[in-house]
């Protein structure tokens, strides 16, 4: 968008509009000891024509997935995405449409979300999907307070410590001004034992907080975490991987009464990290605590079928003491694809993406631990990524190597878990050729003898 500079003179009328007397007034409130204290050490100006190149010769040092052989996971994955998901998603009818705030919204636009919250009860066998959230981690979070409502359980949140890190400091942001506790469950053999979780919960609990398969890639015992967390009468939410869903037995029909998700691997790219997609399901008795929006189907007065925005129980629609939560906007562009994608793909095309995920990863995972180069962390059973510990103190090595030679090898794990220093964290997706993994594993051996 054009540049439009503020003059001294507006400077100071924004200032007096304010009741502030200087821009450093406004701040005050930033604590003295995280001033910086000094003067940026930066080169002179450079004009508009050199800035241009500067920063589009930094731009071109960014390799994004779709130019490297992508092995990263932990949430955001290079999944294929069919042409047709392009095709749609850049109409203008849908591409430039305003986010619908109110009731303004486009019969068009209503329709594409009503259909994504059909595909989505049907992947995850929950009643009913809202019409998008901004991403997993916000969604495990809007999850968690949504539970707390129903059950009217403020005391107590338990997380297992296998669900996606980022998610759990989320959720430690949402909880950190009010007076749950929030306790997490450890998992040192890559899931979570249903004894510790069982201790963990009690008649103070709101929630169970797991992830399936879970930040590892190993498979949880979802139905019976389920049974323990019912027994003591909280709520089980369960974060899930929608490709996986391809395969494994749905969250609905294993105990599940919330369903959360990143919606990313449903034909939206990597894209350096965003703008990604919250899914959020649940079963009918959570629908009135639903946060964000909900499309419903009804008819005018002409008889015809149509759509409109319901049970809308957000801060901008009625008081916001009655609201459920601040969620202000949706990602309705990225349910759009993920609606397009899942009708392209159809039950049998998920199955066999995620049949390709499966069988790849575990050829993968067969030839960088064999030879014993790679160790496996975890026995447990994994879908499509899996923890290998890099001997040696060798994975910064390992992920340089891999880097000159075009390969995302990995996400080291110890910046989350201090005990997992010298693992990463692989994913293989239907995307990766067999040459690929033989290319990566002639990396390892490279690097480890």
């Amino acid at each position: 968008m054009p540049y439009i500079p503020n003059t001294d003179e507006d400077r100071r009328a924004m200032l007096q509009a304010i009741g502030a007397a200087s821009i450093d007034e406004l701040f005050e409130m930033i604590p003295a000891d995280l001033h910086l204290g000094r003067a940026l050490d930066l080169p002179p100006a450079l004009g508009e024509l050199e800035l241009a190149v500067h920063v589009g010769e930094l731009a071109a040092r960014n390799r994004p997935a779709s130019q490297s052989t992508c092995f990263l996971g932990a949430g955001s994955y290079d999944h294929f995405i069919p042409s047709v998901v392009d095709f749609v998603a850049s109409r203008s009818e849908f591409y430039t449409s305003y986010t619908p705030y109110q009731a303004e919204a486009s019969q068009g636009n209503l329709k594409a979300l009503f259909e994504y919250q059909t595909l989505i009860a049907q992947l995850t066998g929950m009643d009913v999907s809202n019409a998008s959230l901004y991403d997993g981690a916000g969604a495990a979070a809007e999850a968690v307070l949504m539970a707390c409502s129903v059950t009217r359980r403020h005391a107590k949140v338990v997380a297992a410590s296998t669900v996606h890190p980022e998610y759990r400091q989320v959720l430690g942001t949402y909880l950190q001004n009010l007076e749950t506790e929030l306790v997490t469950v450890a998992a040192p053999n890559g899931t979570v034992a249903p004894e510790e979780l069982d201790a963990a919960i009690d008649d103070q609990t709101a929630c169970v907080l797991v992830q399936h398969p879970n930040f590892f890639g190993c498979l949880e015992d979802v139905e019976q975490l389920s049974a323990l967390a019912h027994a003591k009468g909280a709520a089980m939410i369960v974060a899930v991987d929608p490709v996986s869903l391809g395969l494994l037995r749905r969250p609905g029909d294993c105990g599940a009464d919330i369903v959360v998700a990143e919606g990313q691997s449903l034909g939206n790219p990597m894209s350096y990290g965003g703008p990604y997609l919250g899914i959020l399901a649940c079963r009918d008795k959570f629908l009135r605590r639903m946060p964000g929006r909900l499309v419903g189907e009804t008819v005018d007065r002409r008889d015809r079928r149509c759509w409109v925005l319901t049970l809308q129980t957000r801060e901008q629609h009625i008081r916001r003491e009655k609201a459920t939560s601040n969620i202000c906007t949706n990602q309705g562009l990225m349910a759009l694809r993920a609606t397009v994608y899942l009708s392209a793909m159809g039950p049998q095309g998920l199955r066999s993406t995620a049949e390709l995920c499966l069988k790849k990863a575990r050829y993968a995972l067969g030839q960088w631990t064999g030879e014993g180069l790679l160790q496996p962390v975890f026995s447990a059973p994994t879908f499509k990524e899996f923890v290998v510990r890099v001997p040696h103190g060798q994975a910064d090595a390992l992920l340089s190597a891999a880097g000159e030679q075009g390969i995302m090898a990995g996400v080291p794990l110890g910046c989350w878990y201090p005990e997992l220093e010298d693992c990463l964290l692989m994913a293989v997706t239907e995307k990766r050729m067999k040459a690929e993994i033989d290319r990566m594993t002639d990396v390892i051996r490279t690097v480890l003898n």
